[in-house]
């Protein structure tokens, strides 16, 4: 093999990195275990709820030789956080990339929010990622991190009762980018994706009854002529959680087939 080939592979391959993904047992958060996996990561499975989703997700990376933890959390507990960090420093001793994914909202109207809706998810999409980076930074070399937020267009783009979790994507994004300045000085990235629409349960769940009329219309203003899968998604954390995006950071890229170039006349329900 060509010398230069094989530091090309080394650049956007993950081989020995240790990552954790949190929300990791089901749809994005499967997708981008797997893929990093088959990058070469060994990689943390975290769950709350479905624990058998999570084992069977650990079962597939192990099958292709890596290692993987699977760990329970509470993301609105910052006690539960740091015990699940401390079981990776105490079973890996570091960790080079943290993808934060997990999230969870109540698709309801303004009128319709009760205080428990919006303490519930500005909790589980801020509040953790600050704690989660406070136990993530000192489990990173210094030669090497990456933190990966995962974002919605709803950040910046208004749909119909998702105004809590849309705030809170948005809030995330700007902390990304505070995130990166801070700790750019330690060789540490921070990135977020912001997905269009992938299709999804939760993306399903959203969509009810209308989902299949909302599917299409996404269809028709996407340039790409798609929805987004889970996969798409998890390629791109691959390559943020890679060498290769080593002089990117405080960035939110957009993967959503160019959707949101067409949303003037996108009909939402």
């Amino acid at each position: 093999m060509n010398p230069g080939s094989e530091k090309y592979m080394q650049t956007f391959g993950l081989s020995g990195k240790k990552i954790l993904i949190t929300g990791s047992g089901r749809g994005i958060g499967r997708s981008t275990a797997l893929a990093m996996a088959m990058a070469g990561a060994d990689v943390a499975v975290h769950y709350r709820r479905d624990e058998a989703a999570a084992h069977e997700t650990a079962e597939e990376i192990r099958q292709m030789g890596r290692d993987c933890l699977v760990l329970r959390a509470e993301m609105e507990s910052q006690e539960e956080i740091e015990q699940m960090f401390q079981e990776i420093r105490q079973r890996w001793g570091r960790l080079d990339v943290f993808v934060a994914n997990a999230a969870a909202s109540a698709f309801k109207s303004i009128a319709e929010l009760k205080d428990y809706h919006l303490e519930r998810t500005y909790k589980m999409v801020l509040h953790s990622l600050v704690i989660c980076v406070q136990q993530a930074v000192p489990l990173m070399t210094g030669s090497y991190g990456r933190i990966i937020a995962m974002s919605s267009m709803g950040s910046d783009f208004t749909l119909p009762r998702y105004a809590v979790l849309g705030s809170a994507k948005a809030a995330l994004e700007s902390l990304v980018r505070y995130i990166a300045a801070e700790y750019g000085s330690q060789n540490i990235t921070c990135n977020a994706l912001n997905p269009g629409v992938v299709d999804t349960d939760s993306a399903r769940y959203y969509g009810g009854n209308h989902y299949e009329a909302y599917r299409k219309d996404v269809i028709r203003h996407t340039p790409l002529r798609r929805l987004a899968n889970p996969r798409d998604v998890a390629d791109a954390a691959v390559f943020l959680a890679s060498d290769a995006s080593r002089f990117i950071t405080g960035q939110t890229i957009r993967i959503d087939g160019g959707l949101t170039l067409l949303t003037g006349g996108f009909e939402s329900f």
